[in-house]
This record gives structure tokens, sequence and C-alpha cells, in this order.
């Protein structure tokens, strides 16, 4: 299973609400195509949820590809109740300085966040075992 499929299926779990719309989407405009990582909905927020991962730091040009997909999507797909279009980056290492001096400062619906691309410790492994486990047990209680 690819990362992308991991991390579709995790935001699938992060909350209520979270629809799955459609993985490298195709925007095409009049001049230029494009694709979107990873596009959700989520009908709590009523608005559209873009994931957008870069398995390098964050640039400049990444933010300002968010910016232009969020504004595209707003343009083109949104509709007339839906709220503004929240996009996320996910990166293997955030840079503060960029993030200050693009349009992400600007913008409360343009996110960029770090992951990991390592495994976790045993003792990080077995809490999360241990954690799912109880979340089992608890779920599957008579």
């Amino acid at each position: 299973m690819s990362f992308i499929t991991h991390l579709q299926q995790f935001l699938m779990e992060l909350g209520k609400g979270f629809a799955f719309v459609a993985r490298q989407q195709h925007i095409v405009t009049d001049t230029s195509d494009f694709y979107i990582d990873l596009v959700f909905y989520n009908y709590y927020l009523k608005c559209f949820v873009f994931v957008d991962l870069k398995t390098h730091k964050l640039t400049h040009e990444a933010i300002g590809q968010m910016d232009m997909y969020v504004r595209m999507y707003n343009d083109l797909k949104k509709g007339v109740d839906d709220n503004p279009t929240i996009g996320i980056i996910l990166c293997t290492e955030k840079d503060k300085t960029v993030v200050k001096y693009s349009v992400m400062s600007e913008n409360e619906k343009l996110f960029a966040s770090k992951y990991r691309t390592y495994l976790p410790d045993e003792k990080e492994l077995k809490n999360l075992i241990e954690a799912d486990r109880v979340k089992f047990e608890l779920d599957n209680q008579n």
C-alpha cells in the first residue's frame, strides 16, 4: 500500500464528516492541467479539504501551488452553500520563515505540517498498539 493510500485512510479516521472525493484530482484551465493529491469534503465544516503531500522541505512554490488550487476550486467547484476550501500541505520539514512571508500568513485556510519519515521507536509502537487494543475492546463491549 502506498503512503498516499495510508494517508487517505488516516484522514478518513480524523473525525466525523470527512468524505473522500478524489485522489490526484485533475483540474483543467484554459491553458494548464493540475492534479490535487487528495480531496475530501467535510459535511460538518461544509467545505472541501485538500491535502498535498510533499516529500521534501516546504517551499514557497508549494504554498503558492496550494493557494492556487484553493482559489481555483473555490471558483470552479465550490457550491454557493459551501464554506471556503481548506488546503493542507504535509512536508518533511516546515520552514517557519517561508510560512511567515508567504500567503499562508494571511490565509487562515492554508496549513503546513511536518510528517515523520521514520518509524516510531519501540516504546512509541507499544503505546500505539496498547491504545488501539483498548479502543478496540471498548468499541466491542456488549
